[in-house]
This record gives C-alpha cells, structure tokens and sequence, in this order.
C-alpha cells in the first residue's frame, strides 16, 4: 500500500460588501494583491464576484490546515481593503444570479459560449478534495468504490438552502444548479484505466472538450495531477469543517487502498441507488438519514457516521485526524451550515430585522471564526 496520501483542498468564496452584504465584484487591485501574496494559489473563478483559492499538497492535516488558514486570512485581509468581505458558502442568501457578469478571460468567454444560458446560472461555489493516488490503475479501481461515500459527504458539507432569496426546501440547492450542466453527476463505472482514457479520449479527439477538465463529475482524476479529486461538496464557512470533511475523503481513501492489499474491496452498488442516497443529502443534508444498503434500512446519519468511524479508526489513527473525524459526528447530530442558516434566518424574521442580511454577516463571522 501506498505510504502517503497528500491532500489538497480548493475552495471558491464569494465577495461581498460590507455595508449592503449584498455581492460585489472583485477589483482587480483585489485579485493582484491575493496572488502577489499567494502565487499560483488564488486566482479569479467563473463569475465577478467569486475569488477561488487552492492549498499546496500536504501529508498531514494539519499542515493542511496551516496552509487554508493563511489563504482564507489573506484573502479577507485583501477584501477588507476595499470593504469587501468573503463568505464561504455554496449560495448567496439574496442574490440575483441575473445581475451577475462572468470574469472576462479567454477560458472564461469559451465557457459562457459553450454552455449558454446555463452558465449565466452558476452563482454557486463548491470545495474540491485532491488525494494522491499515483498509480493510474488504482485510481480508476476506487472511483466506483469511493462514489458509495459521496452522498454521505454531500449530506455533511450541505450549505446552500436559500436561492434568489428563497427557500428551496434543500440542503444543497447548489447542486440542483450544477447539475443542468454537462459530464456532470456520479461519475460512470469504467472496467480500468485504459477503459477511462479512451471513453473521455472521444470527447476530446472530436473537439467537443479541450480536455478532462471540462467534466465535471461528483469524483474524478484530476487532468493536472495524480490524484483523485472530489468534487461534490459545498463549501464549507468554518474552516474547521472544511478539514474535517477533507480528513473523511483521505481516510476513505487510505482505507480503501488498505482492503486492497488484502485482496478485498467495496462493494460496488448501482449508480441508481448511490444516486437516490444523493438525493437524500441534497434534499435533506443529515437531517433525514440515509439508505444504508446492506441491510436495507434508512438509518440515521449519526448512527452512520458512528459505524463509519469504526470503519475508519485504524486509518485516521494512522494519518491523525481522529479528531477531525470527530467533528463529523458533531455536524451529524447538530445539523450543517445549511441548519444555521435557517436558524439565523428564522430568528431575525422573529425580531422583525432583515433575515437574508442576517445570514450574511452570520456567514462573515463564521468564516473569520478559526483566524
């Protein structure tokens, strides 16, 4: 079994003003001043008003999170110099997606064009997980073993109820947004590596994609690295759940790497099934379980994190993130981002005060929480 399992996490925040909290773009002194800090490590996202950043790769968690500490530090520290604020959050409370304009770049500009109209839709912001898996072969073999754990991942990350000043009903309405885009959802079931390279070979040799990085699944191997990078998180306002959620995608990958060494693997269900286990956590996040299919039964999501933290002790023990794990289970019991947000949003309409503004600046101090 591979020795090291180095992680990187990139997240995209939003910008917003610090007297309206309503979304601004970024100034161009803003994105100037985060790279000149932070070279190669921040960089401008799809729309205006987004700001992307990216830690270097890390064996341990907590380098890791030394790393997004001084990204997330810096970019508030830049934002604040032009009285801007970021939030970490997968949807904006109240924004109008309408009124939003996409960064002009190049790879930007052939986006907007490719997608159309569905691009114009995408004021959502996600987190991504890179795990280093440097053999090819064995990165193709855990995508459908990994792609079991991905709902439960979703439920624990969810972040984004409100859309256009709404309640959706879900947990992740970001999801719902990704979605109408294409080479987006589950990723398929390859039978190896070669399987991988010549199905997604087409795409590209027909010109249809410039390349991988043009498909979007929940998990995919990354085009640039030797990793395995999960896609289908929102992001997260404490950067403590952040690592946390990171920490589960390392060990369920070391894990997995180990019941390989023992000629062993998991069970690889159908994609229908994992799909239904995702709608659960878009739907409801950890507030209604999942289906556990093994024994058949809907069971709830503290239950199963208790059950996943047996199945992942030797592992998180060896890459020391029990702790983070730990948190986990909290976020189970208590409920994600997208609980606090409608307890912040129903307590302010109790008081009589601005309920999408109060999510706002509740998600500015969250963000600044472990500064």
């Amino acid at each position: 079994m591979q020795q090291e399992f180095t992680l990187g996490i990139e997240e995209e925040y939003l910008l917003v003003d610090r007297d309206s909290l309503e979304l601004a773009e970024a100034p161009a002194a803003l994105m100037e001043a985060c790279q000149a800090d932070f070279e190669g490590q921040v960089s401008p996202e799809f729309l205006q008003c987004q700001i992307e950043v990216g830690t270097r790769p890390h064996v341990t968690i907590s380098s890791a999170r030394e790393d997004l500490k001084r990204l997330r530090s810096c970019v508030s520290k830049r934002a604040a110099e032009h009285n801007l604020a970021p939030i970490a959050v997968s949807c904006h409370p109240f924004a109008d997606w309408k009124k939003q304009t996409h960064t002009r770049k190049d790879r930007y500009d052939a986006l907007q064009h490719a997608l159309g109209g569905v691009a114009r839709r995408m004021l959502i912001c996600g987190m991504h997980v890179h795990i280093g898996v440097a053999d090819a072969a064995l990165r193709a073999d855990l995508i459908p073993q990994l792609s079991y754990f991905l709902p439960h991942l979703l439920a624990l990350s969810t972040s984004s109820p409100y859309w256009n000043g709404e309640d959706t009903g879900l947990s992740s309405y970001r999801l719902t947004v990704f979605d109408n885009l294409p080479r987006t959802g589950l990723p398929p079931v390859f039978s190896g590596w070669s399987e991988y390279e010549r199905t997604t070979g087409i795409l590209v040799e027909l010109g249809v994609i410039e390349d991988t990085t043009k498909i979007w699944w929940d998990l995919r191997p990354s085009h640039q690295y030797p990793t395995l990078e999960t896609r289908i998180m929102d992001v997260q306002p404490r950067l403590e759940h952040a690592l946390s959620l990171a920490a589960m995608v390392q060990a369920l990958t070391r894990m997995l790497c180990r019941l390989k060494d023992r000629n062993l693997r998991w069970r690889q269900y159908d994609r229908f099934l994992i799909g239904e286990n995702r709608w659960r956590a878009q739907r409801y996040g950890v507030g209604e379980g999942m289906i556990d299919f093994g024994d058949r039964s809907i069971k709830p999501m503290p239950e199963l994190m208790g059950e996943l933290m047996g199945l992942l002790a030797e592992d998180a023990e060896a890459l020391g993130t029990m702790s983070e794990l730990a948190k986990l289970q909290q976020i189970a019991q208590n409920g994600t981002s997208a609980t606090r947000q409608r307890r912040v949003h129903a307590e302010a309409a109790a008081k009589g005060d601005d309920p999408g503004k109060a999510v706002v600046q509740h998600l500015i101090d969250e963000f600044h929480q472990d500064l």
